[in-house]
This record gives structure tokens, sequence and C-alpha cells, in this order.
């Protein structure tokens, strides 16, 4: 899609699901994979890979499991939103972490809105690769120290993770918005912005970062590569945001990248 320079905003709300598939098949998300590409390989709808998963948006994460056939469930899920650690849905829900862990294959407390938990009713699977390393204490959720406010954006983006990066690098950070002339809202890997405009999405050339990599941007904080544009070549990148008026308050910047996956 095309780009116009604006800036930044970024808060993650997603609500709690319902109940999760108990032998339906399912699809690990790979790099680069989209719901679009998913429900056709699978013959389905990408609105029924959302109501399956309770989904609320298009954004999917490598080594998210998703449903993607449709069958009778008999385990209770949880959507995690922002601010969310495993103590504190698992004490709403009468489990203990180890337990939580163990039915959702988890390796690392750290989790990201979005993410749908099984809380009830499970069985132990296989603990999924870590995305980071785990911290000391529970990691709030995508917490990277961003809030919007009425005036736009405030705070820094959050401290850079404490997880070994596959790759740093220097790039320069120009931003765009959903509502630009000419755009459709819709990113290069399926993401509809117009219709989530609080995720965090950067736009990359694929020959530096890879498509659906998870990084972590100076000033931006965590999010995905999730677009390309026709401008963003080698060492450059658009990081999305909703409000045309933080815009300019971002301007053109260099800043450090760290793909964290």
């Amino acid at each position: 899609m095309k780009k116009q320079i604006v800036a930044l905003t970024a808060i993650a709300a997603l609500s709690a699901g319902t109940a999760a598939q108990a032998s339906a098949a399912e699809h690990t998300v790979q790099r680069g994979d989209t719901l679009w590409s998913i429900s056709q390989k699978n013959n389905v709808t990408v609105e029924q890979i959302q109501e399956w998963n309770d989904l609320s948006s298009t954004l999917i994460y490598p080594n998210q499991t998703l449903t993607v056939s449709e069958e009778a469930s008999s385990e209770e899920t949880y959507t995690v939103v922002k601010g969310d650690t495993l103590y504190k849905i698992a004490t709403a829900n009468g489990i203990s972490v180890d337990q939580l862990m163990s039915w959702n294959g988890l390796s690392s407390d750290l989790i990201f809105p979005g993410q749908e938990f099984v809380v009830a009713g499970g069985t132990a699977q296989a603990a999924a690769p870590a995305q980071t390393s785990a911290p000391a204490e529970e990691a709030p959720a995508e917490d990277t120290g961003m809030t919007q406010s009425a005036e736009g954006v405030e705070g820094t983006g959050g401290e850079a993770p404490s997880a070994e990066a596959t790759q740093e690098l220097t790039v320069t950070a120009t931003a765009y918005t959903a509502y630009c002339a000419g755009c459709s809202g819709v990113t290069a890997t399926g993401i509809d912005l117009r219709s989530n405009p609080n995720q965090k999405v950067i736009a990359v050339d694929p020959n530096v970062i890879p498509l659906g990599s998870r990084v972590w941007v100076e000033g931006y904080g965590e999010a995905i590569a999730g677009d390309t544009g026709g401008a963003i070549k080698g060492n450059k990148i658009d990081v999305f945001i909703p409000s045309q008026d933080a815009a300019l308050n971002w301007g053109v910047k260099t800043v450090d990248v760290k793909i964290l996956d």
C-alpha cells in the first residue's frame, strides 16, 4: 500500500475469548503467513478462522497455533489483553502458572495481546520455541511504554528487549497512516489497519527485514514487520501510526532496530 509520512501511536486491547477447538485441525503460523493464505490452503474463509480463534484483527505471529476447521469445543480459553501476566490469568481461572504454561506449550512467560490460551480442560503440550528469554518477573503483555492521549503519542517506545536479537541494524524511519491518498488500509501481509488502528506494524524491505518478523524499534516498541512500500528500500522503515497529527512530531528519524525472531 502507498505511504504518507505521519507518526506513531499504539495501544493493544482485545477481549477475552470463549472456547478453543478440542480436536479441530490446526495450523502453526510461519513467517510470511497471512490469514488469507492460510484460509486458501484449508478451503475456509478468513472470517471463519477469525471466528474459530476469537481473533479481532488480522494480525498473526510466527509460531501462533490457529484452528482451521470447525469442531465441537470442550476447552475454555482466554484471549490476552494489555497488562496481563501468566500469573494474573492463572489466578483468575483458578489454575497454576505451570498448568497454564503446560496446556499451551509455553516455554517463556512473555505474552502478547491477542494470544489465546486454554484455561480449563487442557492437556499438556510440548513447549513452543521461546520468543524471548523469560524475565525474572511476570512481564506485562507487550507493555512498551507507549500510551495514547488526546494530544497524540506519549512515552518513548520502551526499553530495548533484554533477549539477544538475531540481528541489529540502524535504519531511517518515517511513518504512515491507513488513510493516505490511494491507501487501501490493508498491508502486504493482509493486516487491516483501518479496522485495527492500534496494531503496531512497520513497513520494511523484505530483503533486509523478512516479512512476519517480530522486531523492536527504538522509540516505537515491539511490532510486526507486516507491510512493504515502493519507497521502502534498504535500511529504511515506515512505522504505522493512526494519528495524522502525531506524524508531524515523528518526521524522519535514525533509529536502531532489533530483529527478535
